[in-house]
């Protein structure tokens, strides 16, 4: 099928009325799915598989370019898409075969500006300025980009690191750095310092076998006990000078993995979920590590542990706490609520290659898990796990996902491989429920392949997919029993100019009727206020919207005192000062 197929969209829009009309409201976290959920039984295909949807619509499809795609073997992993990251009016996408840049302007059509193929696996992506960063982790990747490989066990040509690339000319990125490492870079943060404008830094993951010192000095893959400079148990920090990119090195190598004392063995070291299960992964890496750089706080997702990290000063992040659960089997990624007072950590059971989203898998497996943060604490609440079961031809488990801009709400739209994307609230950390998704069937019929959204992440507006075999999606939040057309126009209205995976920054919301209407309607869902006071209210925003000048400044400031003296007897008080505090911003305008 071409990449835009007018056929595809109609298809898709066809799809998405139907199971529009069979979807009953999502069940609690906890069920297995009813047997109307229109998830269940879709139809295998590669690229005409079936697909249905709920609160979300399919906005565009572009398969990969032709440089991506292998046509005889389709799910190649040497071919697969990966992660995502965006700046201005384009998306970054990673893959085992190189990167490619797609123009994003006309959501509705979305274009490839660039495809630059330079394998190395899994070539995950970050993007500062005129920076761009892949990761590197396999051992054929090369320091030339070459497609040849490496034959050799040690060798000069082989890179295994963070590649920098120039974009300026986005037609012909050119590498300026290749930081090499010793496990390579599985996945990598970019983390900024407030108070130091001159540098960025790059938190390095490495999850691969340690590369002979023979090769690069200084690696070795001894435990602690016999080496204590061992590339095990630690992470690579590179400093980036913005004005000298070139110049980009590693500076430090910290041991997250250490307590206090500095002894390693305090953490997991593996153990059995039970009969027939596999174990917990001992805690010698991290996978991801999560940076809120506005609130000086990082989160580890560690194999076999999740981390509360102090990165107050980035170039040397401090482990704080720890957390282990025996449901998890390998800690991948974390999340931050916007107020910093909520962490999910996301667990990648199988190594995202395995079927763990079947009505036979426990809730707790390839889950999500939610805890509260408290000063150093973590305390789980719950866990979250995609409602609809999937076949065993598919690969499911959580992955890559971020924070949905909806004021008032703590709203995370994820990827569960061949699982779709699953949009869910966890406001009430103890009570996570999803309010959206969409889903297609399986790439084979009868047999497993690697599929599915790797990542799904909200970039100004829209939910971006990067969808491992077939390419790039684009779709909207549309009005639902779970989401208001206000809540998810003043989402839109927070507009960033770039966005990367695992580097968080505070989401803050423009002082407009659409956020104002949002806390609205939130009132109303949760009886926060009587009815015929939020009746009130509405009627009080929309008649400030159509006047003008002092007239509206007037509206909005008697307004504005009414909402200060409701907060104290409202059922949600703090709500009802959220928008209070909007509307005062308002009526200065």
């Amino acid at each position: 099928m071409a990449p835009n197929s007018n056929r595809f969209v109609a298809t898709a829009a066809c799809l998405l009325l139907g199971s529009l009309t069979l979807t009953t409201a999502a069940g609690a976290q906890t069920k297995r799915p009813a047997a109307r959920d229109p998830r269940v039984g879709l139809k295998s295909g590669w690229q005409d598989a079936g697909w249905a949807a709920r609160g979300m619509a399919m906005v565009a499809h572009h398969d990969p370019s032709e440089t991506f795609m292998d046509r005889k073997a389709p799910g190649d992993f040497r071919f697969a898409n990966a992660d995502l990251a965006f700046s201005g009016h384009y998306a970054f996408q990673g893959s085992y075969h190189g990167f490619q840049i797609w123009d994003i302007t006309d959501a509705t059509h979305p274009k490839v500006r660039t495809a630059f193929p330079c394998p190395g696996g899994q070539g995950d992506p970050s993007v500062y300025g005129n920076l761009l960063f892949i990761s590197v982790e396999e051992t054929r990747g090369r320091i030339d980009c070459g497609s040849q490989g490496v034959a050799d066990t040690v060798s000069a040509e082989r890179f295994r690191g963070v590649r920098i690339f120039d974009i300026s000319d986005l037609d012909h990125p050119k590498q300026v750095a290749a930081v090499q490492t010793c496990r390579g870079s599985h996945t990598h943060t970019l983390v900024t310092d407030p108070r130091d404008a001159a540098n960025i830094y790059v938190y390095v993951s490495g999850t691969s076998d340690v590369r002979p010192g023979a090769e690069l000095a200084g690696c070795s893959d001894k435990s602690p006990a016999e080496d204590p400079n061992t590339s095990l148990f630690r992470i690579e920090v590179i400093q980036v000078p913005l004005a000298a990119p070139e110049k980009a090195r590693v500076v430090n190598s910290p041991r997250l993995f250490a307590d206090a004392t500095g002894k390693i063995d305090a953490l997991w070291k593996g153990g059995a979920h039970g009969a027939g299960t596999q174990e917990t992964s001992e805690a010698d890496q991290c996978h991801d590590i999560t940076v809120y750089p506005d609130l000086g706080i990082g989160a580890g997702a560690c194999s076999g542990n999740g981390l509360l990290l102090d990165i107050s000063t980035p170039s040397n992040p401090k482990r704080i706490a720890e957390v282990s659960d025996p449901n998890f089997a390998y800690w991948h990624s974390a999340t931050f609520s916007n107020d910093g007072s909520k962490l999910l950590f996301t667990d990648e059971w199988g190594g995202g290659v395995g079927a763990k989203c079947r009505a036979t898998d426990r809730k707790e497996w390839g889950a999500d898990a939610i805890y509260t943060v408290a000063g150093n604490t973590l305390n789980q609440a719950s866990f979250y796990k995609l409602p609809a079961a999937q076949t065993e031809f598919e690969n499911c488990v959580a992955h890559n996902g971020s924070l949905v801009p909806v004021p008032g709400r703590d709203i995370f739209v994820q990827a569960w491989y061949q699982g779709g994307i699953s949009v869910m609230d966890f406001t009430d950390a103890a009570h996570p429920k999803e309010i959206a998704f969409f889903d297609r069937g399986p790439m084979f019929k009868n047999k497993p392949s690697l599929a599915g959204f790797w990542s799904a992440y909200w970039y100004n507006g829209h939910i971006i997919g990067s969808e491992i075999a077939r390419g790039l999606d684009i779709l909207d939040l549309v009005p639902s029993a779970f989401l208001t057309r206000n809540e998810i126009d003043a989402a839109r209205s927070v507009q960033t100019d770039r966005s990367n995976p695992q580097l968080q920054t505070r989401i803050v919301w423009p002082a407009n009727f659409a956020v104002a209407r949002a806390y609205v309607d939130q009132l109303v869902r949760g009886k926060g206020l009587k009815a015929g006071r939020t009746v009130k209210i509405a009627a009080d925003l929309r008649r400030a919207e159509l006047q003008k000048g002092e007239a509206r400044a007037r509206t909005l400031t008697s307004l504005a005192a009414d909402l200060a003296r409701d907060a104290d007897g409202a059922a949600d008080g703090t709500r009802v000062r959220a928008l209070e505090a909007t509307v005062s911003e308002l009526s200065k305008i």
